[in-house]
C-alpha cells in the first residue's frame, strides 16, 4: 500500500526530482500510518494481497473472458424468435468464508449478463438467470474455484 501511495503520488505530479520524490514518500508513510492505526490495516494485510496478487489478476481475466462469452450466448438468445426462454431462480451455498470475497462472487454474478444476484444471506445466494442455460454449474463455476483458492492461499499466509 505504501507503494501505491509513492507511486500515485509521483503520477499525479508528473514529474519526478529529487524534492517531489522525498515529499511524496514523507506524505506516503504519512498516510500509511494513519490507515494502520485509524483504519484496521497492516502490513500483514499488504504480504497477503501481494502473495495472491497473481490470483486476482487471474481472477479478474477469467472475469472479462466470462462477461464477453455471456454478452454473445445472450445476444444469441435474444436475437433468435423460435428459442423459448426459460427464466429460472438458483438457489445454491459456497464454502467460502471471507464476507468481501462473497460479495465478490455476488457481484461477478451480477456483472455478468444473463445472471443477477438476487440475494446473499451467509453463504446461500439467490440468482436469476435469464434462462436455465445460464444456470448450469453456477454453484461450482470458475468463479467460486478462484475465489476458494484465494480464500486458501489468503489462509496460508496468516
Amino acid at each position: 500500500m505504501l507503494l501505491i501511495f509513492f507511486l500515485l503520488w509521483v503520477i499525479f505530479n508528473g514529474q519526478i526530482t529529487l524534492e517531489i520524490a522525498i515529499f511524496g514518500i514523507i506524505i506516503s508513510i504519512l498516510i500509511y500510518w494513519f490507515i494502520c492505526k485509524f483504519m484496521d490495516w497492516s502490513p500483514k494485510k499488504d504480504l497477503r494481497i501481494a502473495k495472491i496478487s497473481g490470483l486476482l489478476l487471474q481472477y479478474a481475466y477469467v472475469l472479462l473472458k466470462e462477461i464477453f462469452k455471456a454478452n454473445i450466448a445472450t445476444i444469441k438468445m435474444i436475437f433468435t424468435e423460435k428459442y423459448e426462454r426459460e427464466p429460472v431462480l438458483v438457489s445454491f451455498e459456497t464454502s467460502i468464508r471471507s464476507k468481501a470475497l462473497r460479495v465478490l462472487l455476488a457481484n461477478s454474478i451480477t456483472i455478468t449478463p444473463g445472471t443477477i444476484t438476487v440475494s446473499l444471506e451467509g453463504n446461500c445466494y439467490l440468482v436469476h438467470c435469464l434462462d436455465k442455460d445460464f444456470s448450469e454449474g453456477i454453484e461450482n463455476s470458475v468463479f467460486v474455484k478462484l475465489l476458494e483458492k484465494m480464500e486458501r492461499a489468503g489462509e496460508e499466509h496468516e
